[in-house]
């Protein structure tokens, strides 16, 4: 175990050594073994006596001994410490170890003899560290993800944030591909047992994104094999990781056969497939890729893609949930905001109505039509507050009593007055906002009164709007009561605007502001009212955050002559558009 210049240490002081569970080492200055203890000697699976005479690297090959190291502390006698790595002979099922070494200058008589070296493995615990970081950066990466993925509820959105932060972070392309709904045509099983799933969302490096697009366009449905990866990490719930695969390997793991020459002719050569599963049901896949001088994936790459896609296709299942129910809200608001009546043929009305961004609340904006008996047309606008369900089915009893109390009262304040009373006579009825107009298109006379709505505007023929000053009262359903009238006298080539505050209502921004800036815009010279509608929602943003209801209203024939005025109802205010302002005046 020990050669003569070391075999006639104090007993008590061998017993130490030997006892030790460090591994100590003493080198001559030729750094060749001259001593070993027991615990170096089983650390290096090699027996103490075959150790001397025989250096590091002769005994141990796959060490890095860091030999440079060691003559540096013979040269200038100063003691360092490194850590080594590789294996020794000793059996281990580590894939890689780990020693951590202090070697020391020995010397006689002043001069350098060789050195003494304590060895300890430290592959556990650096084993621990990585693992340590490994952690610490997947939470770093799932606090990123949290911010970068899942922005909207719209489900081709969040794929698409999925696949770029994939390509950042784990691959050079991934695509997202979901599952048909259950009631489409497409989840119906085919006859050769091929699955089909849509391709949502695609990316990759920007010097790779011109080629993968061959593999098709978003949206596209696709077709793929029995047996091949996608159908096979559907049916497991398992990633799947398949690294550089032979041509006929890549062949059955492909979509089809013929995919194989254009993944070679891109230069993948690796490929992972994870699944996309919410509340314990499959909603797809993501399939990540590596190309050129990238390595193959690993089971951390797998562990990290999982946590990505778990987060992600919660996200995904809520906005497909959220999809699904906003699309029956507007089904079920267009139905309620039912047909409004007819007016009379002389004026010529057109409607619009656009919901809220991606909310599965449906709100209860309204607006309605009803023909008098005198000629008049009556024409109104509302928002009953609040959304939901609830909100709506309120909405259609306004409309219905607008209906049926527009036959019975002569003027619009009257009107409002007399729905008010009878909102408030059912208990749990929502207030709501009314704008209604009593229309005369022939003489270009509209009376109005506001039940807590914004003012109605007017668009020239030139396509400029100015809004109309009508004062507001309470809304409906409050019995505060207090309706103004008012009357413009319109020229016949102008049309009248009504709107729902979602129109021009920012969060960010005062209402005076907001109608200002409704006030400035440039609509289409000459439009019809179902033209303007449509330019008007073109400008307005999408998604809005309240639902927008508009109702625009021109005469059909113009008035006959300039005298557009015969009479006008004691204390009535009469505002009167001329070279496009208002003059106000009292009979």
């Amino acid at each position: 175990m020990v050669d003569n210049s070391w075999g006639d240490l104090p007993q008590p002081f061998r017993q130490l050594i030997d006892g030790t569970a460090a591994g100590i080492g003493v080198l001559d200055t030729e750094l060749r073994y001259v001593y070993v203890n027991p615990a170096l000697a089983a650390m290096n699976g090699v027996p103490a006596e075959q150790h001397l005479g025989r250096t590091i690297a002769q005994l141990l090959p796959d060490i890095d001994a860091r030999e440079d190291v060691l003559r540096a502390v013979l040269a200038d006698g100063r003691p360092r410490e490194v850590t080594s790595s590789g294996h020794t002979l000793a059996a281990s099922g580590a894939e890689r170890r780990y020693w951590h070494g202090a070697y020391h200058r020995l010397e006689a008589d002043g001069r350098p003899i060789g050195l003494v070296g304590m060895v300890l493995e430290v592959t556990a615990s650096r084993r621990q560290q990585h693992e340590l970081e490994q952690a610490r950066a997947r939470l770093a990466r799932l606090d990123t993800a949290a911010t970068r993925i899942g922005t909207t509820l719209d489900v081709d959105t969040t794929c698409g944030e999925l696949a770029d932060f994939l390509v950042e972070h784990l691959a050079d392309a991934a695509t997202v591909e979901l599952l048909p709904h259950p009631d489409s045509r497409h989840a119906r099983p085919h006859a050769d047992g091929s699955r089909r799933l849509r391709r949502a969302a695609m990316a990759a490096d920007p010097e790779l994104i011109g080629q993968v697009r061959q593999f098709g366009d978003r949206g596209e449905y696709v077709d793929y094999q029995p047996g091949s990866a996608i159908p096979r990490c559907l049916a497991s719930g398992r990633p799947i990781i398949e690294n550089l695969l032979s041509d006929e390997e890549l062949g059955r793991s492909a979509p089809n056969t013929a995919r194989v020459a254009l993944y070679r002719a891109i230069g993948i050569h690796s490929g992972m497939i994870v699944p996309l599963t919410a509340r314990g049901q499959r909603i797809g896949t993501v399939t990540l890729m590596r190309a050129g001088a990238s390595p193959g994936f690993t089971e951390d790459d797998a562990v990290a893609a999982q946590d990505l896609a778990g987060r992600a296709a919660i996200t995904l299942d809520n906005a497909r949930r959220y999809s699904r129910e906003h699309d029956v809200a507007v089904d079920l608001q267009r139905a309620m905001l039912a047909e409004p009546g007819r007016p009379h043929p002389d004026i010529d009305v057109a409607f619009r109505y656009r919901p809220a961004g991606t909310s599965a609340l449906i709100g209860g904006d309204w607006y309605e039509t009803v023909a008098l008996p005198d000629g008049r047309t009556v024409l109104a606008i509302g928002d009953v507050m609040g959304h939901g369900i609830e909100a709506a089915a309120h909405m259609s009893h306004y409309q219905a009593m607008l209906r049926a109390m527009a036959l019975l009262e002569p003027t619009a304040d009257r009107l409002l007055a007399r729905m008010d009373v009878l909102a408030c006579e059912v208990h749990d009825y929502r207030p709501s906002t009314c704008l209604a107009v009593y229309a005369e298109p022939a003489r270009g006379r509209y009376s109005f009164a506001s039940a807590g709505h914004l003012p109605p505007a007017v668009v020239r023929p030139d396509g400029g709007v100015s809004l109309i000053p009508v004062e507001p009262g309470p809304p409906l359903g409050t019995g505060l009561k207090g309706y103004a009238p008012s009357t413009v006298v319109l020229p016949p080539d102008h049309t009248l605007l009504l709107f729902t505050d979602g129109l021009v209502e920012r969060r960010d921004e005062d209402i005076d502001r907001s109608l200002a800036r409704l006030a400035a815009l440039r609509l289409p010279a000459g439009a019809s009212p179902a033209r303007l509608l449509d330019a008007v929602l073109a400008g307005a943003p999408a998604p809005t955050e309240d639902d927008i209801a508009l109702l625009a209203a021109a005469p059909v024939h113009p008035p006959p002559g300039p005298g557009r005025l015969r009479r006008v109802r004691s204390r009535e205010v009469l505002t009167v558009m001329s070279g496009g302002r208002w003059a106000a005046s009292a009979d």
